[in-house]
């Protein structure tokens, strides 16, 4: 499951922290999510940006903190 956005949008998103690419992803329940494609602010830490009525919530305070891939 991914969430549905404009392809021009999709190409401009960025994580506003670390102002590099999102990814997209789904998270631990199956629910689709943006994360960030390299570490952010720290080494082995990304973040993971929720979608709430299918709009993405890029706000740094909201995001939730995981390790690097």
């Amino acid at each position: 499951m991914t969430a549905s956005i404009e392809p021009w949008v999709r190409d401009i998103l960025r994580c506003p922290v670390g102002v590099h690419p999102l990814l997209d992803d789904v998270d631990d329940t199956g629910r689709p999510v943006l994360i960030c494609d390299r570490d952010c602010e720290q080494e082995g830490q990304r973040r993971q940006y929720r979608f709430e009525g299918g709009i993405p919530v890029l706000l740094a305070a909201e995001a939730e903190l995981i390790s690097g891939e």
